[in-house]
């Protein structure tokens, strides 16, 4: 017995370590009466206790992951822009032909201390690459080379512009950062207000609701209405609005965030080919975490190893409480043995008789009265009916035919 307790024990201590399978934690308490027979078990209720804390901890942890994934979760990081161009003189290959001249402009980058297995193509950043050259030198229907992201996009480490030339050419680069959830720029007025240049929509929501609720423009009889400040009329155009009309009205006020400008000269100069420009910008990424929560819900390694050892515990539970009834019937018979069998006999008779669904009084059945009653006859007709029917299937069965 005590062997099984610790062997139980150990199944125990392991499974507390992963949380509770699909068996309900009441199933694997051990009964008060094998407690008291063995002292050493209650180290397997102690253990018991703490897997129970330990379960409801992870429960807690797994929810508060699942409501944080939900969210985006980010951080900033350095994405370093390299800009840098080569030149191709123009050389005369015959009397008639000549190879005109030409520069051609590169724009990569790259995350600064990535630590991310794969690698980011440097265009999954951007939501759209403008490079305007100078206007004079190309004319307005050549001067500007434009990328933007479709949703056949494919991501690419860098662009190439090629032209023609043989002189430097000032050329502007705007960048438009691709905003994982989108982000909006505020009209200056709400912004100055607010406090919020550029945000999501959630964010300005948030720091618009904060501004109302501090300035108590709340209105204290109809909550659902807003009254307006001075500020509030300039901006939104009216003396009182409900809460349900702020998303329409600040749609109005929300513009496309300010693109990233970098100023670049394309120098033709041999002296200048191998020089290379450098702009760090802020961007966002996910942050590494977001991943480990990911697959910390996904996995069934840990799930599949917590049901073995449930099942192993519950199995032992069982074992346990059969030696128990064992070591009971035979106490109980070593003791007092002709009051034993007397009370066996009584209690196979009760069993016997709910087995074979047969109620009745035994006093009343050992007079001849009881089995002269009205009832009698067609109760021995359906007893004989149904032994009938149930030798007619056993001859069925052993002869392999349907008997008609």
């Amino acid at each position: 017995m005590c062997g099984i307790i610790y062997s139980f024990i150990h199944n125990a201590s392991l499974l507390s370590i992963g949380g509770s399978g699909s068996h309900r934690m009441a199933d694997k308490v051990l009964p008060q009466r094998i407690r008291d027979l063995v002292p050493e078990s209650q180290a397997y209720m102690d253990l018991l206790a703490f897997e129970r804390k330990l379960d409801q901890t992870i429960a807690r942890k797994r929810m508060e992951i699942q409501e944080a994934i939900k969210k985006p979760i980010t951080q900033k990081r350095k994405l370093r822009i390299y800009i840098s161009n080569t030149y191709t003189p123009g050389k005369l290959e015959g009397e008639e032909a000549e190879k005109v001249s030409s520069w051609e402009l590169r724009v990569e980058g790259k995350l600064l201390e990535d630590p991310g297995k794969q690698k980011r193509k440097f265009s999954s950043f951007f939501k759209s690459l403008v490079i305007e050259l100078d206007k004079e030198l190309y004319g307005p229907d050549n001067h500007l080379v434009e990328w933007h992201r479709m949703p056949t996009t494919q991501e690419t480490d860098g662009f190439q512009v090629k032209r023609p030339g043989d002189v430097n050419v000032k050329c502007t680069l705007l960048l438009m950062l691709d905003h994982q959830p989108p982000q909006y720029k505020l009209d200056p007025r709400l912004a100055r207000l607010l406090g919020v240049h550029t945000q999501t929509r959630a964010s300005i929501m948030q720091a618009l609701w904060l501004y109302i609720k501090n300035n108590k423009l709340q209105d204290s009889h109809e909550k659902e209405y807003i009254n307006c400040n001075r500020y509030f009329r300039q901006i939104f155009g009216c003396p009182r609005m409900r809460f349900s009309e702020i998303p329409m009205k600040l749609a109005g006020l929300l513009q496309h965030p300010d693109p990233i400008i970098i100023n670049h000269i394309i120098s033709v100069d041999p002296n200048d080919q191998k020089k290379t420009a450098c702009y760090d910008i802020d961007v966002e990424v996910d942050d590494p975490l977001k991943g480990q929560m990911n697959s910390f819900l996904s996995s069934t390694t840990n799930q599949q190893e917590i049901a073995a050892l449930e099942m192993k515990i519950h199995e032992t539970i069982e074992s346990i409480n059969q030696l128990k009834t064992q070591r009971d019937f035979m106490l109980s018979f070593s003791n007092n043995p002709q009051d034993f069998i007397q009370d066996w006999l009584k209690s196979q008779c009760r069993d016997l008789k709910l087995m074979t669904d047969v109620a009745g009084n035994p006093e009343e059945e050992r007079r001849t009265e009881f089995y002269q009653a009205a009832w009698l006859p067609e109760a021995v007709g359906r007893y004989i009916y149904s032994k009938v029917q149930q030798r007619k299937q056993e001859l069925e069965q052993v002869l392999g035919i349907r008997l008609t």
